[in-house]
Order: C-alpha cells, then structure tokens, then sequence
C-alpha cells in the first residue's frame, strides 16, 4: 500500500520560462531511459524475483514515480509562461499542437513511449543486471542535460536525481551480489 505525500521528494525550482530545456527534460518522462520506464519496469519484476530483493524493486519502483512527478514538475514550470512562438524556436511545436502545454508520453524527439523500453526476462540475475543498465544511463542522461543547461536553480533538482540513480545503481549491484551468492548456494531437500 502506498501513502501518497502531497510533496515533491525534492524542492523543483526554476530560474525562467525556457521551452528549449524542457525539451530535453522531456527525455526522462517519457525516454527509454526515462522515469516512466524505470518504475514501469521495476515494479513489474517484483512478481518474478526473489523475495530478498523483491523489497528493493519495489522501494525504487514507486521512487521512481516520485522522480517523474519531479520532471514533470520541472517541464511544466520551464513551459508555463511561454508562448506558441517560443514553442516553436524551442522545436515543441508538434508538441503543442498535439497537446498544447499539457504533458504526454514521448521523448525529447518525439517518439512515443513504448513498452518495449522495459524488460522483464523472469531470471533474476539478468533482470538485475538490466536494472543497473537503466541506472546508469538514466544517471548519464541527467548529467548531460545538466551539461546543457544554463539555469542553477533547475540544476540542484537535476542533480539530486542524477545522485540518486548513482544510489539504485549501487543497491542493484548489492542485489545483484546477493541473488549470484543464492543461486550459488547448495539446496539440500
């Protein structure tokens, strides 16, 4: 069961109105590598994966919601005051006339999101393993976005997602070590 606190896990704050940086936040939304994608595909591994980690999964699973609210947050903060003409120079103008400011499954280039950006294999070492991946691309993802930006404020609440994606990858390593160690370990019936 879920309590669902009505706060972000982390203060959102943005200098300015700017549709060209929320064009690349639009990325961890709805990205391969995005948000959706990693709570999506945790918390479906969690029925097929041992009950030592299924906890885990299901912790960083339902964080991972929280991080979406906090791109979205951040999307809809950087477009809330621009206007059609800004969209247009910010190259979301397909987004716009499909959805005007409103938020919507896709990446940064437009393609929508797809289930086939998840997997769940059904053996546990590999579904780790695939887990890990996700982290560190979506931990790479962040770090160059916060590479192109050029607002401070937006950049605090990017880099406390990029630190915690560092913070699941190591609890998937640990995972991980845990589920080779298990599969080692002699079963006497």
């Amino acid at each position: 069961m879920w309590v669902y606190e009505k706060k972000l896990q982390y203060p959102v704050r943005v200098s300015s109105c700017n549709p060209r940086l929320a064009k690349l936040l639009i990325e961890q939304y709805g990205g391969a590598d995005g948000e959706l994608a990693a709570a999506l595909r945790y918390l479906n591994q969690r029925y097929t994966i041992p009950d030592k980690v299924m906890g885990l999964l299901n912790d960083i699973g339902t964080e991972e919601l929280a991080h979406l609210e906090m791109i979205a947050t951040m999307v809809l903060k950087l477009t809330k005051d621009a206007t059609p003409d800004q969209l247009i120079a910010a190259g979301l103008d397909a987004h716009y006339v499909d959805h005007d400011k409103a938020l919507h499954y896709h990446n940064a280039a437009g393609a929508p999101w797809t289930a086939t950006y998840i997997q769940a294999k059904g053996d546990p070492i590999a579904d780790i393993y695939e887990d890990i991946a996700a982290e560190e691309k979506a931990r790479a993802t962040y770090q160059w976005i916060i590479n192109l930006s050029d607002d401070p404020d937006l950049n605090d609440g990017l880099r406390f997602l990029r630190e915690r994606e560092i913070i699941h990858s190591q609890r998937f390593r640990e995972a991980a070590q845990i589920l080779m160690e298990e599969r080692g370990r002699k079963k006497i019936f």
